[in-house]
């Protein structure tokens, strides 16, 4: 009897034991899953420009091809418009300028110069406030004010978007996707903001480490340097086997995602 109870006793421990050991097997295979998913996690996700569930707008574009776009921010005044635009025809160079809704008003004339010129337009909002502070409705306005004044000065619809002081939220993105517009800010900031002078802005982008093919460089068109550092700059890119053009000859239009870094890459890649 001390032995069938012996036995009985060490049969079920035995099953008991296989059934802990299993299980702790399958919690063990489990964890690896999950930090091997975290591992290799991608660096992409391929819905339009929604990023790990956040709307990102493009910074740059992956291309096989040695191009770059300079673009320039139009908010205030003009008085550097006329040498930056002969800058650029000067070295055969066509780039995209954000206007404000209100500069338009101002500067029609010069609004005329940049589509001739062959340079891409984009909506920069009518007023040129933080429109991630603002209800869906007032961003509507916004856009809508800017878009119109362009169309009807030119007859021609704007179909790039830059939000006043780089800044956005979903809400700001979407707004402006539902109104036709892609989102775009640019990889490298020039900083010709900060008035430090001429070589600083063209030794700012230049040592850049996200100066590659498909790189967007922010300049602003009232800035007190701008114009100067312009043609050192188209320079020392060109040097570099850089072809500058135009965000309409850059970026994807559909059919692409963004990775990490607000990088657009085609769906097929």
């Amino acid at each position: 009897k001390l032995t069938y109870t012996y036995n009985r006793v060490k049969e079920r421990w035995g099953t008991g034991m296989k059934q802990i050991w299993k299980y702790c097997l399958l919690v063990m295979a489990a964890f690896l899953l999950v930090i091997g998913a975290a591992y290799h996690l991608p660096e992409i996700v391929t819905v339009s420009n929604n990023v790990y569930g956040r709307e990102m707008p493009i910074q740059s574009a992956e291309t096989k091809e040695k191009k770059a776009a300079l673009t320039f921010e139009c908010a205030w005044d003009h008085s550097s418009l006329n040498e930056i635009l002969g800058a650029l025809e000067a070295y055969h160079v066509r780039a995209a300028f954000f206007v404000t809704g209100d500069w338009v008003k101002r500067y029609p004339e010069d609004v005329r110069r940049i589509v001739q010129g062959g340079h891409d337009i984009g909506n920069h909002s009518a007023t040129h406030r933080n429109l991630a502070q603002m209800e869906k409705e007032e961003i509507v306005q916004e856009l809508k004010e800017t878009h119109q004044e362009v169309k009807k000065l030119m007859g021609k619809d704007m179909k790039f978007f830059r939000p006043p002081y780089g800044a956005f939220n979903d809400t700001v993105i979407l707004t402006a996707k539902e109104a036709g517009y892609l989102t775009v800010m640019g990889n490298i900031d020039s900083m010709d903001w900060k008035d430090y002078g001429a070589e600083t802005i063209i030794r700012t982008v230049m040592e850049e480490k996200e100066l590659k093919p498909g790189a967007i460089i922010r300049l602003n068109s009232e800035a007190k340097y701008t114009k100067e550092a312009l043609p050192g700059l188209i320079e020392n890119l060109q040097k570099q086997g850089y072809q500058l053009v135009p965000l309409s000859e850059l970026l994807y239009q559909e059919e692409y995602h963004l990775d990490v870094k607000g990088r657009q890459i085609p769906d097929d890649r």
